[in-house]
């Protein structure tokens, strides 16, 4: 592990401080063989930490490499007022086991910048572009979209390193929002799930938390195999209606930057309300930490589809795994924008990436659940069984194990 710094002495490394990272995703067993002074190191990663601070302007960023054993690590960029090193550190160790879970040859890293998405545009681009020409030399890293940056942000980005995915269609890119690839791979997540639950699609009435790029195409496709969407939350509230709600009115609201609590048929509930929604899915699909064991007894459904990464706690899912109620993890049933982001880097078309897609998804959220009932364990602990055994193996073949 290579800790860096970019930029003055002062500023990130107090704002974005590190925290209990890795023990919350991957276990103990792991941690602390080699920390130093970074308390979220262990046998897998981090192989490098990049802090960058320009106070000129106002940029306050970070890097985390976890581990590319298996190629250059491919993670998207954050751009939120809260995040921190550690949801980084977390986020990038996610990216690792996703992208070995899919079998792409990547590894994992995420980057995050301070600031609120909804900046001037103008704003945003000379934050973004500083920090890709920050990072022009960390040539393991990969740059994606994430939460509030977008296809504009990999195009100034590209512009600046030449190292991006999820780009322009003009650039050669797949719009990963535009046709949804994370949530067709929920889609394709949910029909291996739902019959492993005694649950029929047709009429699953479902509830998604974070109603951005991510949710609401998982409402689209799932609505496409007979679902119905009863309630969705955004970060200024949620709707609920039990008989279902107007999903193209709903979609055409959020298109003109509208909240879901403009819907004009609904009840309007608080934002965190969506927990008590009766329904048979549920997918969080904003920020970390949304289920915890102080709420995770609030959650009212059958099957849990992961589109955010970290959305619940690892104690929160074994309260879950103990109820019955069935967790497809994060890195398995989300993946399929690093799928698609990984196949355009090798230059690969639209049809390519979602049949891709299908496939990896298919297969893994499969092999996944026969190894949770065959070891008796949770889906979480069955699919980091796959992914580590997978790290591990590309470790071997590596003069330097992480690096």
């Amino acid at each position: 592990m290579v800790p860096q710094r970019s930029g003055s002495k002062k500023g990130v490394a107090e704002s974005l401080h590190p925290g209990r990272a890795m023990g919350n995703l991957v276990g103990d067993t792991h941690r602390q063989r080699c920390s130093l002074d970074v308390p979220f190191a262990d046998d897998f990663g981090p192989a490098k930490v990049v802090y960058v601070h320009e106070p000129a302007l106002g940029l306050a960023a970070a890097l985390v490499i976890d581990n590319v054993a298996a190629g250059p690590s491919i993670g998207g960029l954050r751009l939120a007022p809260d995040v921190t090193l550690e949801e980084c550190a977390r986020l990038a160790r996610a990216m690792t086991m996703k992208n070995a879970a899919a079998g792409l040859p990547h590894g994992g890293g995420k980057s995050v910048l301070r600031g609120d998405p909804r900046m001037p545009a103008s704003d945003k681009q000379r934050l973004i572009r500083a920090f890709a020409h920050a990072l022009r030399h960390e040539t393991d890293y990969i740059f994606g979209p994430d939460m509030g940056t977008d296809e504009a942000s990999m195009a100034w980005v590209k512009d600046e390193i030449g190292r991006a995915v999820g780009l322009p269609t003009v650039l050669g890119g797949i719009p990963l929002d535009e046709i949804g690839a994370t949530g067709w791979g929920i889609r394709c997540a949910a029909e291996v799930a739902a019959p492993r639950c005694g649950l029929d699609l047709r009429g699953a009435r479902v509830a998604i938390q974070g109603f951005g790029a991510v949710g609401k195409h998982s409402a689209r496709f799932l609505a496409e195999r007979g679902t119905v969407l009863v309630a969705a939350s955004d970060s200024r509230g949620t709707v609920h209606d039990e008989s279902g709600l107007d999903l193209d009115r709903l979609l055409a609201l959020k298109a003109g930057g509208h909240s879901v609590v403009e819907l004009e048929r609904g009840r309007r509930l608080e934002r965190d309300a969506i927990l008590d929604v009766d329904c048979d899915i549920w997918i969080p699909a904003a920020r970390p930490d949304v289920v915890r064991e102080d709420n995770v007894g609030r959650l009212k459904a059958r099957l849990v589809l992961q589109g955010a990464n970290i959305p619940f706690t690892v104690g929160a899912e074994e309260v879950l795994h103990g109820r019955g109620v069935l967790v497809i993890p994060d890195f398995i049933a989300n993946a399929g924008g690093v799928i698609c982001a990984a196949l355009e880097y090798q230059g690969a078309g639209q049809a390519a990436a979602l049949a891709a897609i299908d496939e990896k998804i298919r297969a893994n959220t499969r092999a996944v659940l026969d190894a949770s009932a065959a070891e008796r364990v949770s889906p979480r602990r069955a699919a980091l069984a796959l992914a580590m055994d997978r790290v591990r193996q590309a470790m071997r073949y590596r003069r330097f194990s992480i690096l």
